[in-house]
């Protein structure tokens, strides 16, 4: 059983592997292997023990073919360990985790199971565990959890102890699940409408906001195409969503379990939606933005039609995340006469753009940082608010997508109405959301703006993105700490090499290691292997005439082994719009990090 763990990925965003029962990660065989089985069991067995061995627990799927199975071994699991289990068939990631939020407000629910591999192959599945907050469990418990699973499996009677739970549980029990979970389908449903709600119109200043758009869409309409790639939005909340503001909105790849395209929501997998939103606006000028979702739904990258190059094209994860922060941070200045509330905050992970930093500072407010993962950031966000902190805005820039307050996982609907926002509030607290944007940054603000138009006042960065081909690296060395360890050393002495060239060319004359782990964050990091397995960052610093250096970032590398698949991530951020100075930091980061890769271990 423990070699059959081996081959999974236990992270704090949830356990991952190759389902299929081939083995192919490309598969859409639905059947899964008996070793999976038996693992798949052992998990809802520990969540079931940590829950104290009673409760409800949601259980839901995203639409890989390898669900089904997963959903009918959780159940058993469940119900023989004493839990009571509560089906939604296919749900999106914030759909069941509105519904977990609201039945533990309500004392019917303990916690969530949602088996999904987000972006990875459709061969690939997974597991999240959740609580009643509305968000993953936090990354100690996720550590908790994986100790307890692999010294379960650990046992030479394993297999036969899991089976013989299984055994257990009482099928009349076990039907009655899926007899309910058409109407906890609906539940769900009705619960995740009202909470996205919510979430977009941003609690006490609900009534003025919506308000707002609403004037906003019915002086200039904006319409919306979506490409769900079979994805579990497919049976959502998204077409009536859209529908009750009276907002245009066309679909591809509708139908459930459908996956036309690669799932991750980058590169090629935007085509599709670049040609149907040009498509959509031959007929009506009013479509001028689109979203590709992952197959759980959570994660929404954008397109836009650029009036500047009469073209629909891609943004990048950097934008999209950039974009949502300038309009939630203006959202939460409008409603507070124009300045955002003291103690305000933006979290996000350690590979997230210092563009994000700039844009918070231009509200005068803060921007903090946890180790790539959503749990991290997550967690660190109810810390900050637990303190006095407004954190109305989180997310993985590198990632794309974002996460608006009170939800606690990323949602393509808070994506998109975040841009609605920004172009349709034109009116109130300094004229509306992009005015305030433009005031307080210093950018000229013209009255018949676009949506190009804002993309171009964002601060200037050059960043790698996340899944092109340079940011991923195939690693021998399983000890990142060891590996970080012998980087430290090639770092220093390159920097001892380049650091004149670095001053004349980039103004560049200091730097600052960070190690990320978790939550915590290790600042002028004097050991790199202090950051284990989690991120390490190093910040560039210029030189502001005898002023403190640290004030003007040039930019970063960083780089941190992938939780949720086999690969070892790296990447520049660069400020300005030099394309050639964020490769020549990637390939200098990409050279050291190989060369400690090949160093003899010891």
């Amino acid at each position: 059983m423990i070699e059959t763990l081996d081959k999974m990925i236990l992270s704090t965003s949830g356990w991952r592997g190759i389902f299929a029962s081939d083995g192919n990660e490309e598969s859409v065989s639905g059947e899964i292997s008996e070793g999976l089985r038996t693992v798949v069991a052992a998990a809802a067995w520990v969540f079931a023990d940590y829950l104290g061995g009673k409760g409800c627990v949601l259980v839901g799927t995203d639409t890989r073919p390898t669900g089904p199975a997963i959903a009918g071994v959780v159940i058993r699991a469940l119900l023989a360990k004493g839990c009571t289990a509560r089906f939604l068939g296919v749900a999106a990631a914030p759909e069941i985790m509105a519904a977990a939020r609201d039945a533990g407000s309500s004392g019917t629910a303990n916690g969530f199971i949602y088996i999904s591999a987000s972006h990875n192959p459709v061969g690939h599945n997974g597991i999240k565990f959740g609580l009643t907050d509305g968000g993953v469990v936090p990354g100690e418990t996720a550590v908790r959890l994986a100790g307890a699973l692999r010294s379960l499996l650990a046992g030479e009677d394993a297999r036969a102890r899991i089976e013989t739970l299984l055994d257990k549980a009482d099928e009349a029990a076990f039907q009655a699940v899926y007899a309910c979970a058409p109407e906890e389908k609906r539940r769900a449903l009705a619960v995740y409408g009202g909470f996205a709600q919510e979430v977009w119109m941003g609690g006490n200043s609900a009534d003025s906001i919506v308000r707002a758009v609403r004037k906003g869409l019915g002086a200039d309409a904006i319409g919306i195409v979506a490409d769900l790639n079979g994805s579990a939005r497919t049976v959502s909340i998204d077409r009536e969503f859209f529908a009750g503001l009276g907002i245009p909105f066309r679909v591809i790849n509708g139908e459930k379990g459908k996956i036309a395209h690669r799932i991750v929501p980058e590169g090629e997998s935007l085509v599709p939606c670049c040609r149907l939103l040009e498509e959509a606006r031959r007929e009506n000028p009013a479509f001028m933005l689109g979203y590709v979702c992952d197959c759980d739904g959570d994660r929404g990258n954008l397109v836009i039609w650029d009036e500047k190059a009469r073209a629909a094209r891609p943004l990048a994860a950097q934008e999209v995340f950039a974009l949502a922060v300038v309009a939630e941070m203006a959202h939460l200045a409008w409603t507070n006469g124009g300045v955002a509330p003291s103690h305000t905050c933006v979290v996000v992970n350690d590979a997230t753009s210092m563009r994000i930093d700039t844009i918070a500072q231009v509200f005068h407010a803060k921007c903090f940082h946890a180790e790539t993962g959503e749990a991290n950031v997550v967690a660190l966000a109810r810390q900050m608010r637990e303190i006095g902190w407004t954190v109305r805005i989180l997310g993985e820039g590198a990632a794309g997508g974002n996460i608006t307050h009170p939800s606690a996982v990323r949602d393509p609907l808070a994506t998109v109405m975040a841009i609605v926002k920004l172009l349709a509030v034109r009116d109130g607290v300094q004229g509306g959301l992009y005015r305030l944007w433009c005031d307080l940054s210093g950018h000229i603000y013209r009255p018949d703006f676009t949506l190009s138009d804002i993309i171009e006042s964002l601060p200037a960065f050059v960043t790698t993105s996340s899944y092109e081909k340079e940011a991923v690296l195939h690693v021998k060395t399983e000890d990142h700490a060891l590996l970080k360890e012998r980087y430290q050393r090639i770092f220093e002495r390159e920097w001892a090499a380049r650091k004149d060239k670095l001053a004349a060319k980039y103004g560049i004359v200091a730097y600052e290691a960070i190690a990320y782990k978790g939550t915590e964050v290790v600042r002028s990091c004097k050991e790199f292997r202090e950051a284990g397995r989690g991120g390490l960052r190093i910040i560039f610093f210029r030189d502001r005439r005898g002023n403190d250096c640290k004030h003007r970032a040039f930019g970063f590398i960083w780089m941190r082994g992938s939780g949720t698949e086999k690969v070892f991530r790296i990447m520049a951020d660069v400020r300005g719009n030099d394309k050639a100075a964020e490769r020549e930091f990637l390939a200098w980061q990409t050279r050291m990090v190989l060369e400690a890769d090949g160093m003899e271990k010891g």
